[in-house]
């Protein structure tokens, strides 16, 4: 008798991929129980399509500078999303804006992450804008995607804190490694059907998730 087959994931990429390659790393050692069925991008020259490709995932890229709009571009994305019978879909340093074309057939089954404690510095230059606030700290949120721009409701969170002489680059190198670690471990709460979205409410073991994320330590 054949085992079941592992929950598909697709993972959407603008760049180089570094959290693909998280994905990539917990598929294969078996801490994420799931299979990654595509990777898409809308960059066509996105490294991260080369890093799929060498792992044997299937990559694509639709090009948003070819359509006519957000919600045609979207419209493209959902179908080979549907193509491939995705369960959950992963925005990892995704760059674009998404419209209700992708996020109604998907709500609930779409995962993002932001390089903040949200609902600190949605948008644009996290880093630098927790270090001219003064902050004690910065860090990662893993979030269900919603209408609301990086306004989600948060799953889990992971603190870094910020240190004497830290610049942009430095504390988001830091704040990377920490992305790395919590966001196969969102998914695998996901996959193992722990993780729901409920209204507005994001649910673990049926239980509601803080408004801030688990704190993951």
């Amino acid at each position: 008798m054949s085992a079941p087959e592992r929950p598909r994931l697709a993972v959407l990429i603008s760049g180089r991929g570094t959290n693909l390659q998280a994905f990539i790393d917990a598929c294969n050692d078996g801490t994420l129980p799931a299979h990654i069925s595509l990777v898409l991008s809308n960059n066509p020259d996105a490294a991260g399509l080369q890093r799929a490709e060498q792992a044997g995932i299937t990559a694509r890229s639709i090009n948003h500078r070819e359509f006519d709009s957000r919600e045609a571009f979207d419209e493209a994305l959902v179908q080979e999303l549907r193509a491939h019978c995705v369960d959950l879909v992963i925005l990892a340093g995704f760059m674009r804006i998404l419209t209700p074309v992708l996020i109604e057939p998907f709500l609930g089954r779409l995962l993002n992450i932001h390089p903040s404690l949200l609902p600190n510095y949605p948008g644009l230059n996290t880093h630098q804008r927790a270090l001219d606030a003064g902050d004690a700290e910065a860090g990662a949120t893993v979030h269900f995607v919603t209408e609301e721009l990086d306004g989600g409701p948060p799953v889990i969170q992971a603190r870094v804190p910020i240190r004497p002489g830290d610049t942009a680059d430095s504390l988001a190198s830091r704040v990377a490694e920490q992305e790395h670690v919590i966001y196969p471990i969102a998914a695998r709460w996901f996959v193992q059907g722990r993780l729901s979205l409920s209204g507005q409410q994001a649910m673990l073991d049926g239980n509601p998730i803080p408004a801030t994320g688990i704190d993951h330590t």
